[in-house]
C-alpha cells in the first residue's frame, strides 16, 4: 500500500523516509533563513529583461485574439488551469496532460485526440513548469519531463547555489541565479515567441504585482501597459516570477516604459466596476501603470499570493473587456459551442501534526501553516466564482439557434476515494524535491481523477453525440 511502501530512493520505510526527508528540509530551510540574514544589508538589483516597444512589426501578438481567431479555436473554448504547489502541482498537470493526449474524441468528423482542443493553459507557480515547457516543446514533454524537471531535486539545486558564500555578495540575485538554472535544464534562453506553434494552446503564466497586488498575465494584453512587446521576454523569467516565493526568492523586475497610449477602462467595464468592488480594485490596479514616473519599475513575484487557481486570468480578461459578449465582439472570434473549464488544484487538505503534541512547531511549519489557511480560503472562493461566473456567461452568449454548453471538471485530492491514498497525497510537500513514488502517485492519482470525474464523462459523451 502506499502508506507501508518502501522509497526506492532509500530502501527505508515511508514513515522513517518521511522524517529523514523533514529533517533534510528544516536543514535546508534554516540555512536559508541564515544565509538571507547575513545577506540582508546587501543590496541586489532585478535584471531588466523586457524592451520598449518600438518597432513597427505587424506580426501576430502575443494575445488573447491572436488565439481566438485561429482556426483550432473555432468551436471550443477549452482552458486548463493549473495551480501553485511546487512539483506537487507540476506533476498533476503533468498527469493531466498525459489524460488528455490518451483521450480519442470525434470533432468536425475528424479523430482527434482531446489534449489537441485545448485553446488556453492558464498557470501560477509550480504549474507553470509543466505549462511553458508543453508550450514550448509539445508532445515532448510526454519523452522527458519527468526526468528534467519532475524527479530531479530542483530544491537541493537551488538552495546549494544561495549556500556558495561566492554568490552571498554579487548584485545577481537569487532569482537571477534560478533563472539560469531554469534556462539550462528546462527552457533553453526561449521566448514567448518561441511557443507560437500553429496548433498549441495559448500559454497564460501568472504571476503577482507586489507594490500593488495586482494579479499579472505575461501576456501582449498586460504588456502592452509597460509599452513592451511579451514576444521578446524570457519564458524562464516569467515562469520565476510565477514561482518566486518573497524573502525566499527576490522579486522578478520589468520596467514601465512610456510612448504608448494610457488604459482607461471602457465604459461596459466600469459599470462592472460600479457593481464589484473586486473588479473596480482590479481596474484601479491596471490603471497604475499609467504612471511612468512613480512606477517605472514592477516587481512582480509568485502568482499564488493573487490567485493560486491559475483561473482568474480568464474571468478578469472578460471583466476588463466589460463581459462575456464584449471580450468575444474584442477577439473577434466565432461563439464556441462548447466553454470547458479544466481546474488541476494540487493544494493539500491540511493534517497538522502540531495538534498531536505540545511542542512548539517549527517556524517553518507555523509559515506554512498560515499559508494554507489563507489558500484553502481563497482557493475555494476562487472555484465558486468561476462555476457561477462560467454559467452565466454561457447564459447570456447562448441564443436560440446558437447553445454553449458550459463544463467545470475539477481535479482535486478531496475526489480521491482510497482514504490511504488520499492520506498519503496529501503529506506530499509543497517543494521542488520529490520522491519516485510522489511523483508515480501524482501523475496517477491525476489521470484518474480527471477520467472519473462527472462532468468530464458528460463532456465525452456529448463529443461522441453531437
Amino acid at each position: 500500500m502506499y502508506i507501508q511502501a518502501e522509497y526506492p530512493s532509500t530502501g527505508l520505510p515511508a514513515s522513517r523516509e518521511n522524517q529523514r526527508r523533514s529533517l533534510v528540509r528544516n536543514g535546508r530551510f534554516l540555512c536559508l533563513c541564515l544565509v538571507l540574514l547575513l545577506t540582508s544589508g546587501c543590496a541586489s538589483y532585478g535584471v531588466i529583461e523586457n524592451k520598449p516597444d518600438t518597432t513597427a512589426d505587424t506580426g501576430k501578438p502575443y494575445s488573447l485574439k491572436t488565439w481566438a481567431q485561429s482556426e483550432e479555436a473555432a468551436d471550443f473554448i477549452f482552458i486548463l488551469a493549473f495551480s501553485g504547489g511546487g512539483t506537487r502541482a507540476a506533476a498533476m498537470a503533468y498527469g493531466v496532460l498525459e489524460e488528455l493526449r490518451d483521450t480519442p474524441v470525434t470533432v468536425d468528423g475528424r479523430q482527434r485526440r482531446l489534449l489537441d482542443e485545448v485553446t488556453h493553459i492558464s498557470s501560477v507557480s509550480g504549474g507553470s513548469f509543466t505549462s511553458a515547457y508543453y508550450g514550448l516543446y509539445g508532445d515532448r514533454i510526454f519523452e522527458d519531463f519527468e526526468d528534467e524537471f519532475l524527479r530531479k531535486d530542483v530544491e537541493g539545486a537551488l538552495t546549494a547555489s544561495v549556500l556558495r558564500p561566492i554568490h552571498w555578495f554579487t548584485r545577481k540575485g537569487r532569482t537571477d541565479r534560478a533563472i539560469d538554472y531554469y534556462n539550462k535544464i528546462l527552457f533553453h534562453d526561449a521566448t514567448f515567441a518561441d511557443m507560437m506553434h500553429p496548433g498549441r494552446p495559448m500559454i497564460i503564466i501568472n504571476a503577482s504585482d507586489l507594490a500593488w497586488g495586482i494579479r499579472f498575465s505575461f501576456i501582449q494584453d498586460y504588456f502592452k501597459l509597460f509599452c513592451s512587446d511579451v514576444r521578446d521576454y524570457p519564458v524562464a523569467s516569467a515562469v520565476a516570477a510565477s514561482s518566486a516565493v518573497p524573502v525566499v526568492f527576490n522579486p522578478v523586475v520589468v520596467e514601465n516604459y512610456p510612448g504608448c497610449p494610457e488604459f482607461h477602462p471602457n465604459p461596459q467595464a466600469q459599470a462592472l466596476a460600479n457593481q464589484s468592488t473586486e473588479v473596480a480594485e482590479m481596474l484601479k490596479g491596471l490603471s497604475s501603470y499609467n504612471d511612468k514616473t512613480n512606477r517605472k519599475f514592477i516587481h512582480f513575484v509568485d502568482g499564488g499570493i493573487t490567485d493560486n487557481m491559475g483561473l482568474r486570468a480568464m474571468s478578469d480578461v472578460v471583466a476588463v473587456a466589460g463581459g462575456a459578449q464584449e471580450m468575444i465582439n474584442k477577439t473577434g472570434r466565432k461563439l464556441p459551442s462548447h466553454v470547458v473549464i479544466l481546474s488541476v488544484n494540487a493544494s493539500t487538505e491540511r493534517h497538522p501534526e502540531m495538534d498531536t503534541s505540545t511542542k512548539q512547531p517549527s517556524m517553518l511549519a507555523s509559515m506554512n501553516a498560515m499559508t494554507d489557511v489563507q489558500l484553502h480560503r481563497y482557493n475555494a472562493a476562487t472555484v465558486d466564482s468561476v462555476r457561477k461566473y462560467l454559467d452565466v456567461w454561457a447564459t447570456k452568449l447562448s441564443t436560440s439557434e446558437h447553445k454553449i454548453t458550459p463544463y467545470f471538471i475539477e481535479v482535486t485530492f478531496e475526489q480521491v476515494s482510497d482514504e490511504q491514498l488520499k492520506l498519503f497525497l496529501n503529506k506530499v510537500p509543497t517543494s521542488f524535491d520529490l520522491t519516485d513514488q510522489e511523483v508515480d502517485a501524482l501523475i496517477k492519482s491525476a489521470r484518474e481523477l480527471v477520467r472519473a470525474d462527472p462532468e468530464f464523462q458528460k463532456l465525452i459523451k456529448d463529443l461522441a453525440t453531437r
